[in-house]
């Protein structure tokens, strides 16, 4: 999901940069937004999933292999997969929806759906429902999940009498809360941000933070 995330952007970034130019078409917008939706949604849910798979691990380890069965794993999957089709889509429907634009230029390297939507002089109502719909579904939803695993695995960790213990437990979700904290730090700004307080700057230096690094 990473590899296919970053590769949606990288290429054509590089391109750009080699080739000086700064133009992509209608189409190949869309195609491109689609694509960094579904793997930007698909990144966000198998991280609250890990988050889940940590929780048991260390809350309830002599219950983990009986609950984190294959069979459980791979409806986790499917899950995830066709809640970012989903997003993909309802995101593509509500821009093929626009029919006039008041500006052709998004102070991006990509295709951001919220910038997109900014650029519509269409009926904002839509908009904004659908921003706030996938910001709440997709982003607020997800990362309660993960901060209520992780209070609970704090709360276990802390319980554990030796510090080793306490060090070896917490170090297996070291490298995810990494991630975490690197994806959700610079994604919320971008799409919870709202167009007045909007810096293209900052919002290309975010961007950059959670497509590329």
């Amino acid at each position: 999901a990473d590899i296919c995330f970053t590769s949606t952007t990288v290429p054509k970034l590089i391109v750009d940069i080699l080739t000086h130019s700064r133009i992509i078409s209608y189409v190949g917008c869309l195609t491109q937004m689609s694509f960094v939706s579904m793997f930007g949604c698909m990144d966000d849910m198998l991280l609250t999933v890990m988050a889940y798979d940590r929780f048991l691990a260390i809350c309830h380890p002599l219950h983990y292999a009986v609950i984190m069965n294959p069979c459980l794993c791979v409806l986790l999957l499917f899950v995830c997969f066709f809640l970012s089709i989903f997003d993909s889509q309802l995101q593509n429907v509500t821009a093929l929806k626009f029919t006039c634009f008041k500006d052709v230029e998004i102070a991006n390297f990509f295709c951001h759906p919220t910038q997109l939507f900014n650029l519509s002089c269409s009926d904002t109502l839509i908009k904004n429902f659908v921003t706030y719909l996938v910001g709440t579904m997709f982003g607020f939803f997800p990362m309660l999940g993960i901060l209520f695993s992780y209070y609970k695995i704090v709360s276990s960790i802390l319980n554990i009498p030796s510090a080793g213990g306490r060090h070896k437990a917490f170090s297996t979700c070291s490298s995810h809360l990494s991630v975490v904290c690197l994806f959700y730090g610079s994604g919320i700004g971008v799409y919870l941000g709202s167009a007045e307080s909007y810096s293209s700057r900052s919002g290309v230096v975010a961007s950059l933070m959670y497509t590329v690094v």
